[in-house]
């Protein structure tokens, strides 16, 4: 019983070292998280990276940034083209500022190849592990043939003491990319001219969270010890000569509003806490109480509040998109549609309003599909990946009987959901009704030869 147990315990080191690999993928991750959409936040966050990205020297195109419906004041990287960050960490942020800290910390990771770094040390350290085990083992193996308990102890000790030095390591490592990172974020906010303020302000409020729990083992922690890491970063970020620079009062709205979306999103059934909270007859007051009456009332309810806010801000996109949204939502398509044409227009850039325009332009009933399929054209070179972006087409495309055509967006549709059984049976379809050797037949020929890899546990 000792020796399963111990290995056992080994296995569980393995599984624990793996959780700071964090994902093989961002496919994979996404899957084990909570994703949403919304144009505005987007678009904010878009304006929040750019300056970074820029600064960092890396492509703003190659990285995906995605919303994570999690109240946690939280963001993260899975590798060099994925950026996750929680509602919670925006709606928490009380200034641009600190957003775009963390945004630079996080760039800092990606810049610095941490995660690919962290995965190869992992592998080392796991080729370790494996031969700790086998020495070990030899080692009771024989104690055991010899009758020696106390070799059959040491070989336990060994494996267990070993296992507690190769987790260090790797922890040890993790704290030295998190201060590299902090480093790094410090660097791009200077190049791009914005205060690290932020991100100091942050990291000292995450410190302050830690303070209660003081038998904290810091050589088992994967950040370094607070007290230490607020020393260092406060020092580097003090030197700085946009240190008391403040967010413009524009760019502070705009985060304002959309921090009162997400309050308002997040406590929908818990309007008490929205009239709490947004008491002012400020505008991200104003904002929050739209949103709170459409979920309290429906449409009816909110259409005065909503009415207002763009009468106050006509040229503000994002009032209109949420105008028909709640017109979309209620089934009033054809409403829908002039609120979300007058936000399009406001936007030199959104596929996602895009497809939401097109969706409402085709549940109207008297749409023109050939408009929702140009739509649909240009808002899916943004989203590559649209689930509903494809179903659209195909109902475009079935509109238009153009069937094989619709065939092959519901197997694109089946095959972004991950109903590979689906996909290629409207796959094969579609090839039938296809030129051979067409754009649209090859595609339909990659999903039909598709197959699953396996695996390994």
């Amino acid at each position: 019983m000792a020796l399963s147990q111990t290995i056992s315990r080994l296995r569980k080191l393995a599984a624990c070292v793996a959780i700071f690999a964090t994902a093989a993928s961002a496919t994979a991750a996404a899957q084990e998280i909570s994703l949403i959409r919304d144009a505005e936040t987007e678009a904010l966050i878009a304006d929040y990276t750019a300056p970074i990205f820029r600064a960092a020297g890396v492509s703003g195109n190659n990285i995906k940034v995605h919303l994570v419906n999690d109240g946690s004041f939280n963001a993260f990287v899975v590798d060099g083209r994925n950026m996750f960050i929680n509602t919670g960490a925006i709606l928490q942020s009380e200034t641009p500022n600190q957003i775009i800290g963390v945004i630079a910390h996080e760039t800092g990771h990606i810049k610095g190849g941490h995660i690919t770094g962290l995965r190869q040390q992992i592998a080392k350290m796991q080729t370790a592990a494996l031969m700790l085990q086998v020495l070990s083992i030899g080692t009771m193996v024989g104690g055991a043939a010899s009758g020696s308990s106390e070799a059959m102890q040491g070989g336990s000790a060994m494996m267990m003491g070993g296992s507690q030095v190769l987790m260090r390591s790797i922890l040890s490592y993790r704290r030295a990319q998190e201060s590299a990172a902090d480093q790094a974020g410090v660097e791009f906010l200077n190049k791009s001219q914005q205060s690290p303020a932020g991100m100091l302000k942050t990291f000292r409020y995450f410190a302050n969270q830690s303070l209660g729990n003081t038998r904290v083992d810091p050589y088992i922690q994967t950040h370094p010890v607070p007290a230490e890491r607020i020393a260092q970063l406060e020092e580097i970020a003090k030197k700085s000569p946009y240190f008391g620079q403040k967010d413009s009062a524009q760019l502070q709205l705009r985060h304002d509003l959309v921090r009162a979306k997400i309050a308002a999103y997040t406590w929908k059934n818990n309007p008490q806490a929205i009239a709490r909270q947004y008491n002012d007859n400020g505008l991200p007051s104003r904002y929050a109480r739209a949103i709170m009456k459409y979920h309290m009332g429906g449409y009816p309810s909110a259409a005065p509040a909503l009415e207002e806010l763009i009468a106050q801000q006509p040229q503000n996109p994002w009032f209109h998109e949420l105008k028909g949204t709640f017109l979309l939502e209620s089934g009033r398509a054809k409403e829908a549609v002039a609120p979300f044409r007058k936000a399009v227009s406001l936007v030199s850039k959104s596929g996602f309003m895009r497809i939401e325009l097109a969706q409402a332009i085709l549940e109207s009933g008297g749409g023109s599909a050939d408009e929702a399929l140009q739509l649909l054209r240009v808002g899916m070179v943004e989203e590559e990946q649209s689930y509903l972006g494809y179903r659209l087409q195909a109902q475009a495309y079935g509109k238009l009987r153009r069937f094989p055509e619709a065939d092959l967006a519901s197997a694109l549709a089946a095959f972004h959901k991950g109903d590979v059984k689906v996909a290629k049976m409207m796959a094969e379809r579609a090839k039938n009704g296809l030129a051979a050797g067409s754009p649209g037949w090859v595609k339909a020929d990659d999903i039909v030869n598709f197959k699953m890899e396996k695996v390994r546990g």
